[in-house]
């Protein structure tokens, strides 16, 4: 996996994006990753697929992904082209699921950071170092590193690519 990211920013200010709003239950039987992405956000932002493009992020705020533990809401943004998602926090289901699926990173910033970056800002993040510079705005934040276990998942590109170590 890249160590180092770019991409542009589509700011949601807000907490508790659940995974209806995420991807509405009634494309839930979709199977088709392509399809499901264009339902993508539909419950905040029906043009939310037409304005990202591969390798951008997702900043919102505290608690995304709460909710269902549905798998296609991770698998909906990461084929829409969002690469990670920035918040304050995850709901610990949809962490795991984008995670485990190797779709999309959960990143963890703090409150001022989330404050900071705005819609359309161009970012790189460095995942050796933990740090994510604001191109756009010439600042540098720090994000909350992986832990060790979820680093080497990420790193595999997901659990079923993850080899433990004996």
């Amino acid at each position: 996996m890249n160590k180092i990211l770019k991409g542009r920013v589509h700011k949601y200010d807000r907490d508790n994006i659940d995974t209806d709003v995420i991807i509405p239950g009634p494309y839930l039987k979709i199977h088709d990753h392509k399809e499901l992405a264009k339902h993508a956000m539909e419950g905040i932002d029906p043009k939310f697929p037409e304005k990202v493009s591969q390798g951008d992020f997702l900043v919102t705020g505290a608690n995304f992904g709460c909710g269902s533990s549905r798998e296609h809401a991770p698998i909906a943004l990461s084929q829409t082209g969002i690469k990670a998602i920035l918040a304050p926090s995850f709901a610990r289901i949809f962490y795991r699921n984008a995670v485990d699926g190797g779709y999309l990173l959960p990143i963890e910033v703090d409150e001022a950071t989330f404050k900071k970056v705005s819609d359309g800002d161009e970012l790189e993040i460095d995942l050796a170092h933990n740090a994510i510079t604001n191109l756009t705005r010439n600042e540098r934040y720090a994000m909350k590193p992986f832990p060790e276990l979820v680093a080497r998942i990420v790193e595999a590109g997901g659990l079923m690519n993850f080899k433990p170590v004996s």
